[in-house]
């Protein structure tokens, strides 16, 4: 190792942890936290009991009846029984939290049972528990609970049984939804193609994946369990005299309401603490278990990514271009790492052009676009650094109105799966005329012809009633045309199309293909589009940028690059194209993976998978060359460098 590659060993920082710590994500939450304190000191609290120096909590003394708090030896005062406050307090906390804690179990447990085997067998075992699960329901909650604790007598114990019965539909309804859904994905069918048992696919595949929300449930749950217990208690039919919880303190405490409030207060006070720690906690929790969060994002996203810019790149001359993208970098924060998913890309497009971003997945295409309307999830991503510019408004600069009247407007997005862009539950006629009205001051009758019109223009036969079809009632290739008739029903500047061919068959493929280039040429639409196809941007495109490890390695027109390719990636890819009637032809596969982008090599992020590498394209920034106009490439030694430049 030499001098200088050892003294940039030493500089670089000790590489952290992606993702942060459960512990890291509760905490995060400040309330969450703050509930976490103040159940800990609770919980300690009432553990504690036994071995704390209280008075018994059950002797009466008429002598110090109802003692205002702050008394010798009663710091919060007695209760008309001359009962130590303090005392009481504590072991009637004890009491409560064990109620609820119990409760909350069985419900949970009994009610979770109940949702997995109904969602899960369907037809008649599901309607026979959702009968019963239906009829509890019928009934007010709490009158349910005064009727079981009424045939089954007062008692702390009958409380409990109450209210865990009263609280299992609530879980069973809950986890019955989601088990429904998760019961008919592919992996459970690949379950059961295995040999997998029922009961081995329900507790082996399924239950994981709801037991997150049973969790968060339970930890919103067990408030209201207590709530409810001391509700009983309250009325007399929970904690019998002289077990004091919670509840059966405020009932002792109502008799002298007016007189000596402090007696309802104490345990009034402790009620409200307990739950709104439990409540807070609950929502931590969630924190800790959200996907998203756990991720490394830390908050959930907002409605526009973020930007950080410390300079705006000089535009330059480019008044002819609609769209200008000028040292772009996006970034996502993920715990202790930077993950430079856009590394400064410089990209322009004219008025009815369609240009090409190529490069394999993971190479930043995606993120590249979605960054230009804010749709970059904040956080953790974040735009920090260059410009872009929609003819002469910088976009990074825009209001959060004014992007939001852009996005669908002047540029509009086509995305891979038209089936998860539609929405499922309402009609495409629907969404077509919602996409049109939160842009054009018309009519709903006014929109709905539009919409037809829409559907008509990319060649979807009747027309008028297709509008009145949901999404699976389509085929895909019909679908991908619905999500192109939405981006044209504002007459977009932009169309970014996003790999909008690589879920459809070739034939339909050819068809989405030639639409495009035909409604592109007929609107003067520009058109970003983003794929990792050679074959396919031959078939559209008039000009080509290649894209790698988050930045740009060759620009050109589509006839020079595929005739001339000047990075060696680029060549690669185009080898990696099978061409008809050259059935000897060899594909060659790129030998090993893209760079991650929080750990970007020094020099040319390509240079461990080149066959072409030197010493020095391991160090330094690998500048953009020109090899002509609207010509360029980041490699030192350029393919095709004497064809490039004559």
């Amino acid at each position: 190792m030499t001098d200088a590659t050892a003294s940039t060993a030493q500089a670089r920082p000790a590489k952290k942890s992606g993702r942060p710590s459960a512990l890291k994500l509760l905490f995060n939450n400040t309330l969450a936290t703050g509930g976490l304190i103040i159940l800990a000191i609770i919980i300690v609290i009432a553990l504690a009991a036994p071995t704390l120096p209280l008075q018994p909590p059950n002797v009466t003394d008429p002598s110090v009846r109802l003692s205002p708090p702050l008394t010798e030896g009663h710091l919060l005062g007695t209760d008309s029984l001359g009962r130590d406050l303090l005392s009481r307090l504590i072991w009637g906390t004890r009491v409560s939290l064990a109620v609820g804690v119990s409760a909350t179990l069985i419900a949970a447990f009994f009610g979770s049972l109940i949702g997995l085997v109904a969602g899960y067998a369907g037809g008649r075992t599901d309607n026979i528990l959702m009968r019963g699960i239906d009829m509890v329901m019928a009934f007010p909650y709490i009158l349910l609970a005064l009727a079981i604790v009424a045939v089954l007598g007062p008692g702390l114990l009958n409380a409990l049984y109450a209210i865990a019965i009263v609280n299992i539909p609530f879980f069973a309804r809950n986890i019955r939804g989601m088990t429904l859904g998760l019961s008919r994905r592919e992996f459970v069918d690949a379950a059961r193609l295995s040999g997998k048992s029922h009961f081995a696919i329900l507790f082996g595949e399924v239950l994981p994946n709801v037991l997150p929300v049973i969790i968060i449930t339970m930890s919103t749950t067990i408030g209201w369990m207590i709530l409810e217990t001391a509700g009983l208690s309250f009325l007399g039919l929970g904690a019998q005299p002289p077990q004091a919880d919670l509840g059966s303190m405020l009932g002792d405490g109502r008799k002298v309401l007016f007189t000596d409030a402090y007696v309802s207060m104490v345990p009034g006070l402790m009620i409200f603490a307990l739950v709104m720690s439990i409540n807070l906690l609950g929502d931590g929790i969630r924190d800790v278990l959200d996907p998203r969060l756990k991720s490394g994002a830390l908050a959930r996203p907002g409605a526009r990514t973020a930007v950080k810019r410390e300079s705006v790149p000089d535009r330059g001359q480019r008044p002819e271009t609609v769209l200008d993208i000028q040292a772009m970098r996006t970034e996502f924060h993920v715990g202790g790492s930077i993950y430079r998913a856009v590394g400064g890309v410089d990209l322009h497009m004219r008025q009815g052009e369609c240009v090409g971003l190529v490069g394999e997945s993971g190479s930043g295409k995606s993120v590249t676009a979605m960054s230009l309307m804010g749709l970059v999830p904040t956080p953790p991503g974040r735009i920090a650094g260059g410009a872009a510019w929609l003819d002469n408004e910088d976009l990074f600069a825009a209001s959060d109105e004014r992007i939001r009247q852009l996005r669908g407007g002047d540029v509009s997005h086509v995305f891979q799966d038209p089936l998860s862009t539609l929405h499922p539950l309402f009609t495409v006629g629907d969404q077509l005329i919602e996409a049109i009205q939160s842009h054009q001051p018309l009519s709903k009758q006014k929109a709905r012809e539009k919409a037809a019109d829409l559907l008509e223009s990319v060649r979807i036969p009747n027309a008028a009633e297709r509008l009145k079809a949901f999404p699976h009632e389509l085929s895909g290739g019909m679908r991908q045309r619905i999500s192109i008739a939405m981006a044209l029903a504002n007459d977009a500047k932009v169309i970014i199309a996003d790999e909008p061919t690589t879920a459809l068959d070739v034939t339909v493929q050819a068809q989405i293909l030639e639409l495009m280039n035909g409604l592109r040429k007929e609107r003067n639409t520009a058109i970003l589009f983003i794929t990792h196809d050679f074959g396919v941007v031959s078939a559209i495109c008039d000009r080509v940028a290649v894209m790698y490890a988050g930045r740009i390695v060759e620009t050109g027109t589509t006839e020079e690059i595929l005739e001339r390719p000047a990075h060696p990636y680029t060549a690669k890819l185009i080898e990696c194209v099978p061409v008809l009637g050259e059935p000897d032809r060899r594909l060659d596969a790129i030998e090993g993976r893209p760079p991650v982008v929080n750990n970007l090599p020094e020099g040319c992020a390509f240079a461990d998978r080149c066959p072409f590498v030197q010493d020095d394209c391991r160090s330094g920034d690998i500048a953009m060359t020109e090899l002509g106009e609207e010509r360029g490439v980041r490699c030192l030694h350029p393919l095709n460098r004497e064809n490039a430049d004559g």
